[in-house]
């Protein structure tokens, strides 16, 4: 047809005789039988060459998951003595000082550090040879360790588990050496394998020795224990029994190896200490024994590794070379059997001549080809050659261009043109359609990782590092400092006067403000020196490395001073200050957290000292740390034994002066101190995990109480509502929904009778804290904001905060200043206009209470209607058996 052109990729059909023509013409019977039997005899040879090769890789994967079942092994041991140094219940239960073992937790915690990453590197390496099995080992392992770490189980759970899991490589092992020494295995290699497997299973035993004999101080009935006496005595002979088979190593290098490693003194001392007939029942060991028995077992053990690792090393060699032996006898046979094909192949010189050169060049581009070079494919010879030729080299063009893009896309170039190129026929559309895809998604996955890692390590109001990588780049500096002997600086800085300008201006004006204040700190700073946002107008500076501590002073200084200038901000001229707490890395093993905590406990000082200063952290801040982790001790002590107790406060119907709820307030009387202000020690549980213990506490004594006097009232009291207060720390925890709905579920107590009091700084700052108070208020609790008007909350945000009430500051409450009394009541409006519930707290005289039912406040609690009071006389209260005056 005119006009039509034909494709560049279609070719004609090739021509000239036909390929049978030229066999037809030469092959005899002669060659064939010469073939065939060449054939046979490179078969076997390859079959048995196959067979050593896999032999051989048998052998290196027994060996790999004999380290991995190793390494597991050991990390169990030091998983389950943390887990013990960590329990005072369990210490208490063994008869061990609980002050002497925990003064040995970081020996534990870092000598446990390492055999994790032992065990770690030893999976890496299966999971090259078997990456299922390593893959499933890991997730296993993983789930052990959350185990440990949470202490979801008791110890004897977690034994087991591990028990379970070494008792699962240790087969997988013998199933590997089983395969190693199946079919035509040298019985030399065999009996390597052998010994390798025997000094496994003497390592195996050997490492349980240690938990059974520590398992077996526990008494059975205190619980968490790992294994009776009866268990130690029945590992005891499984260990003597993987001792004595070590008798008949084939070896005699291995047999000498293994009597020099059971005549060591790691190995005598560990059996002598853990031969049950060597302890009497009832015998606690010492720390100082644990210790040096976890110190002969870390020896015995790195001896133990030495030793498999040589058995196994041996094994591994002999099966190289009876592969290697396979592989030239396969070879040999292969060179006899082309000597023969070449002898039969004299006779077909024509056919040489004519198919077999052309050929020989086809088959040299399709073997280039096939090793990935894609080069030029000739079409001369017989028919059938040239099209299998034209077919080639049709399809080393698609290659090409399928080669071009991938490498546009290995080289990052996504806007190359040749993505675009669609390659012919139906298989060109998928192979272009999955290259289109591919590049769509790496553009998509790195697009959104640059997001995210920016978005997880940066504060997204001033662009800086956030909390979390301000401790992890002090952690790194402190790392650095260690090595090079050098000291690391921290200045905590706190702005002055930042919630007036919220107050004053609004949030908008006040997240410019912080944006100008991060700008300017940053324009004070070294290269090398960082600047972090942790929260709120909270700052801190790591500098490092430093000479001396003048310099962070005089830093410190220069800082305040740039921070005091005049900030111009949605239009308005305001002023904030800094105080700033220093503190210096002097001792080498201070960790980023308590760094910190000697940087805020300066800036504390610096702002209690008259704001718009510096100090630096000394001794007599250390003191008081050293105070407040005392007094840690004792709240956590305290708890433990029964020593706080819960007070309630009513909560009255201003219209009807009825009881329409309580605040749970927790008291402390500590013995030897009296009664504790919560205003001391509640602060000090806030800064650690104690106060969700504390929180959780008193959740379920108030909850209980109140189904108790809903029960006793009979309807009387099923209005009544207990307001329970809720940390920042605990409202962030993953397990507060679960402890609210256990608590409820326990007592009975319907969740629209629960209230749960949180500050207004938790709602804005903390976006999980809001996803939780979200689940709470769908399991029916109600949530309360707590002391409104002392944080950053604007009337305007109430609107879309997960809340339902609204408590008023006892500062605007029963202030005197002009004007409190308009904010009180444009509070309250703006409450009710928004559906929320208000309370007004502190409520002292008949006056305040007066204004209050002038502006229809809900309720209201304070002195006037009653202090906080103990459960029984605040039951009096709401049964009606005590005066309305109680508590005044």
């Amino acid at each position: 047809m005119p006009g039509r052109r034909s494709s560049p990729l279609r070719r004609r059909p090739p021509r000239g005789a036909p390929l049978w023509a030229y066999l037809t013409a030469l092959v005899g019977v002669p060659l064939v039988g010469v073939v065939v039997l060449t054939s046979v005899i490179v078969d076997t040879r390859r079959t048995e060459a196959a067979s050593a090769a896999r032999a051989e890789d048998a052998v290196q994967v027994t060996a790999l998951l004999d380290e991995a079942r190793r390494t597991t092994e050991n990390e169990a041991v030091w998983a389950l003595l943390l887990w013990a140094v960590d329990d005072p219940a369990t210490l208490t239960a063994i008869g061990l000082p609980v002050d002497q073992v925990t003064a040995q937790r970081p020996l534990v915690v870092d000598i446990q550090a390492t055999y994790r990453a032992a065990t770690d590197d030893a999976l890496t390496a299966l999971g090259a040879r078997r990456p299922g099995l390593a893959g499933t080992v890991r997730e296993d392992l993983a789930g052990l360790r959350r185990v440990g770490e949470t202490r979801t189980t008791g110890l004897h759970g977690l034994y087991l588990d591990y028990v379970s899991l070494s008792d699962r490589l240790m087969a997988a092992e013998r199933r590997a050496a089983t395969d190693a020494g199946a079919g035509g295995t040298p019985a030399a290699t065999r009996a390597a394998i052998a010994d390798a497997q025997l000094l496994a299973g003497y390592a195996q035993a050997a490492s349980r020795q240690m938990p059974l004999f520590l398992g077996s101080m526990i008494d059975q009935e205190a619980g968490s224990l790992i294994g009776s006496r009866l268990g130690w005595e029945t590992g005891w002979l499984a260990y003597t029994d993987a001792r004595a088979q070590l008798e008949d190593l084939a070896d005699p290098a291995t047999a000498a190896r293994w009597r020099l490693f059971a005549a060591g003194p790691a190995v005598l001392g560990l059996d002598g200490a853990l031969d049950p007939a060597a302890t009497p029942p009832g015998a606690v060991p010492t720390v100082a024994q644990v210790v040096s028995l976890a110190l002969q077992r870390s020896v015995r053990d790195t001896d133990t590794a030495e030793l498999t690792g040589a058995a196994f090393q041996r094994a591994q060699l002999l099966a190289e070379e009876d592969a290697d032996a396979a592989t030239d006898r396969s070879r040999s046979t292969l060179l006899l059997a082309g000597v023969l094909v070449a002898l039969g192949a004299l006779g077909a010189v024509h056919l040489a001549r004519t198919v077999g050169r052309s050929l020989g060049r086809l088959a040299a581009q399709a073997s280039e080809v096939s090793r990935g070079s894609l080069v030029e494919v000739g079409t001369r010879g017989p028919r059938e050659v040239r099209t299998v030729g034209a077919a080639l080299g049709t399809a080393v063009g698609s290659l090409r261009r399928i080669q071009d893009q991938a490498q546009a896309v290995a080289e990052g170039d996504l806007t190359n043109v040749l993505l675009e190129e669609p390659l012919p026929g139906p298989l060109g559309a998928v192979v272009h359609a999955s290259v289109q895809q591919i590049v769509a998604s790496v553009r998509q996955r790195e697009e959104l990782q640059s997001a995210l890692a920016h978005q997880a390590a940066h504060d997204p109001l001033t662009d800086l590092p956030n909390r979390a990588q301000a401790r992890a780049l002090t952690a790194a500096a402190l790392n650095r400092a260690r090595r090079s002997g050098e000291m690391v600086g921290l200045l905590f800085v706190d702005l002055d006067g930042f919630k007036a300008v919220n107050d004053g201006y609004g949030h908008a004006c006040g997240d410019e403000v912080l944006r100008e204040v991060a700008r300017r700190l940053r324009g004070q700073l070294r290269g090398g020196d960082v600047v972090c946002r942790l929260g709120g107008d909270e700052f801190v500076v790591l500098v490092e490395p430093v000479e001396v501590e003048a310099d962070l002073v005089e830093l410190a200084e220069r800082l305040i001073a740039t921070v005091a200038r005049p900030i111009t901000a949605q239009g308005h001229r305001v002023a904030v200050g800094a105080s700033i707490g220093v503190a210096v890395s002097r001792d080498a093993g201070i960790d980023a957290d308590a760094l910190f905590a000697e940087a805020d406990t300066a800036a504390y000082r610096a702002k209690a000292h008259g704001r718009g200063r510096a100090e630096v952290f000394d001794d007599a801040l250390r003191a008081q740390l050293t105070e407040r982790a005392e007094l840690e001790r004792a709240i956590a002590a305290g708890l433990g034994s029964g020593e706080f107790e819960v007070h309630y406060q009513p909560v009255m119907d201003v219209g009807t002066s009825a009881v329409a709820g309580y605040e749970a307030l927790v008291r402390w009387n500590r013995p030897g101190h009296g009664v504790v202000p919560p205003d001391e020690f509640i602060p000090v549980a806030e800064t650690s995990r104690l106060v969700c213990d504390l929180d959780r506490w008193v959740l379920g004594q108030a909850t209980a109480q109140l189904a108790a006097w809903r029960t006793a009232a009979g309807g009387a009291a099923d209005h009544v509502t207990m307001a329970v207060n809720l940390s920042g720390r605990n409202l962030t925890d993953r397990r507060v929904v679960d402890d609210v709905a256990a608590a409820l579920e326990r007592t009975g107590l319907p969740a629209d009778r629960l209230v749960l009091e949180v500050t207004e700084t938790v709602l804005v700052d903390d976006p999980v804290a809001a996803e939780h108070l979200a689940a709470l208020r769908r399991l029916g609790a109600s949530v309360a904001i707590d002391d409104f008007g002392t944080g950053y909350t604007s009337i305007g945000q109430l609107r879309d905060l997960p809340v339902d009430t609204l408590k008023i500051d006892r500062s605007f409450v029963g202030s005197a200043e002009p004007g409190h009394d308009q904010l009180v009541a444009l509070m309250i409006r703006a409450a009710h206009t928004f559906g929320l519930t208000v309370v007004a707290e502190g409520v002292e005289d008949l006056a305040q209470l007066g204004r209050l039912q002038d502006e229809r406040c809900d309720h209201a609690q304070g002195w006037w209607f009653g202090r906080a009071l103990p459960a029984d006389r605040a039951g009096e209260l709401l049964l009606g058996t005590s005066a309305a005056q109680v508590g005044r």
